[in-house]
């Protein structure tokens, strides 16, 4: 029999939490390994934006497939098989020998994880109700910061350990291990034994997603006309946009950051590892309390434009501050700055709210794969941008060019955006024809 008061909402989202550490994992245990990579592999600093880069072209171009199957396919099953499939491609990068082999990996982990965040946005829509949303977002997006604040020294100490190739190998088979917990424990709220009928209604009541008794929550079959719906709203664009610019920032931490640190600031590798963490941890802090405060404030009866967007205009604007690190060789300002910057931008993580809320709703998986593929370009065009602007051995055009974009990305939110509301295709379509 259910127990009267459950609250199995919360270990569900704990297994996404770890999931999303094991996912940016191996994400970014390359930028740990690339200093070392790139004299092993004899790789130059452009090579080496386009490795970067490489996980992002899949990642980014099956966004929207990616959604789709978010849609279609059920979690249980398929996240323990993507993650599977992403950790044997990291695990492999430990022992190539090749340029060419190394970019197709990071290709393929691209390819692998680009059904993940959707399939995290669609899985907390089922089982969070709307005022408890952000806090739910917020607390598993905080996962890629706490998870690389903690995990980059250790990373670091693997590495030096084991070698860059111990370092993927041990990341890949973690992420396997974690894959089988997946399939054996995660269920949809109406599916799962444990949960209560209470909680079912509090989920529902409050605007969860929730089947009925038995039933899989996959929506109805796919229509081409619906993906026109992913590029026909403005304010769909203003979010897309500042995804993007959102985006730029986090890539530069999950990419050339160990690097900038080490081989155009002259950081010790293992201190590198301790230094880099700083502003992970901050960006950790910033996630959470935006999170915690925009639910906070929507419990108050504030509108969503003062709950939900204020977070994210303050963190774009708090993110402009990666440019200070361009006038001053100190160590502690520098990370200061960075710090403030990766703080703001984890204050606008939680931007994936907005799919929550605006996307219709038999369309939400397919929404946030358009919202992550264009957020996801970031990770194709930044890494490779930066390789150019730094060939010459000074890092100072990189540092500007991501606060262009964070500045970007706070006019967007400002002015494109606009009223916080679901989109009804069918009022969209009854608004065009007074218009005639």
């Amino acid at each position: 029999m259910n127990p009267s008061n459950s609250k199995k909402r919360y270990n569900i989202l704990a297994m996404i939490f770890v999931t999303v550490v094991i996912n940016y994992l191996d994400r970014t245990n390359i930028s740990i390994a690339a200093s070392a990579l790139k004299e092993e592999l004899g790789i130059d600093a452009i090579q080496m934006g386009y490795i970067f880069s490489a996980f992002g072209w899949t990642y980014s171009l099956l966004q929207i497939p990616g959604g789709i199957v978010a849609d279609k396919v059920k979690s249980r099953i398929l996240y323990p098989v993507i993650m599977a499939l992403w950790s044997i491609a990291t695990l492999i990068q430990g022992m190539i020998n090749s340029f060419a082999i190394l970019l197709g990996l990071r290709a393929s982990i691209g390819m692998f994880e680009a059904p993940s965040y959707p399939t995290n946005n669609l899985i907390v829509t089922r089982w969070f109700p709307e005022n408890e949303r952000a806090s739910a977002i917020a607390t598993y997006t905080s996962g890629q910061f706490l998870g690389m604040a903690l995990l980059l020294p250790i990373l670091t100490l693997i590495q030096d350990a084991l070698g860059w190739r111990g370092l993927f190998i041990v990341s890949g088979i973690i992420g396997l291990v974690w894959a089988g917990v997946w399939y054996m424990f995660y269920r949809d709220p109406q599916n799962h034994k444990r949960v209560s009928d209470s909680e079912l209604k509090l989920i529902k009541d409050g605007g969860g997603l929730v089947g009925k008794k038995g039933q899989n929550s996959i929506p109805k079959k796919f229509d081409w006309s619906d993906l026109s719906k992913a590029f026909r709203y403005r304010k769909l664009w203003g979010l897309y946009i500042g995804q993007f610019c959102l985006g730029a920032t986090t890539i530069f931490f999950l990419t050339w950051f160990p690097t900038y640190l080490v081989d155009f600031k002259g950081l010790d590798f293992i201190k590198s590892g301790f230094y880099a963490s700083i502003p992970y941890l901050a960006a950790f802090l910033g996630v959470l309390l935006a999170g915690f405060t925009s639910d906070y404030l929507v419990k108050k009866g504030y509108s969503p434009e003062v709950s939900r967007k204020a977070p994210i205009v303050t963190g774009m604007l708090l993110s402009i501050a990666i440019i200070g690190a361009n006038y001053t060789d100190d160590t502690t300002l520098i990370i200061v700055y960075l710090s403030i910057a990766f703080f703001g931008n984890g204050l606008a993580s939680i931007a994936w709210i907005f799919i929550s809320l605006i996307a219709p709703k038999n369309n939400i998986g397919l929404i946030g794969g358009t919202f992550n593929f264009i957020g996801g370009l970031s990770a194709v065009i930044v890494p490779i941008v930066i390789g150019y602007l730094v060939q010459d051995g000074d890092f100072s055009p990189a540092l500007f060019f991501i606060g262009a974009l964070a500045l970007l990305g706070l006019i967007s939110y400002t002015l494109i955006v606009g009223k916080i509301e679901r989109i009804n295709p069918e009022n969209y379509k009854l608004k065009r024809y007074e218009n005639y």
